[in-house]
């Protein structure tokens, strides 16, 4: 598996998630999902992905998107 991979997969699994809790627990939880939405706008538009560092630290490849 490669970072643009990983990347999506984690996004994916978060906003599912902090659906998931709104849904069950408290609707407060879409906040979550917003912050989301906005790191994955500001890393479409400057290429800075804050989970693309974690996740290359961790030792995944880098792929094609996140260098």
């Amino acid at each position: 598996m490669n970072l643009d991979r990983a990347v999506l997969i984690f996004a994916g699994t978060m906003i599912l998630g902090s659906l998931v809790l709104a849904h069950f627990q408290a609707p407060e939880w879409l906040w979550l999902t917003a912050l989301i939405g906005v790191v994955m706008l500001q890393s479409g538009i400057t290429g800075f992905c804050p989970a693309a560092i974690v996740l290359k630290k961790m030792g995944l490849k880098p792929g094609s998107a996140f260098r």
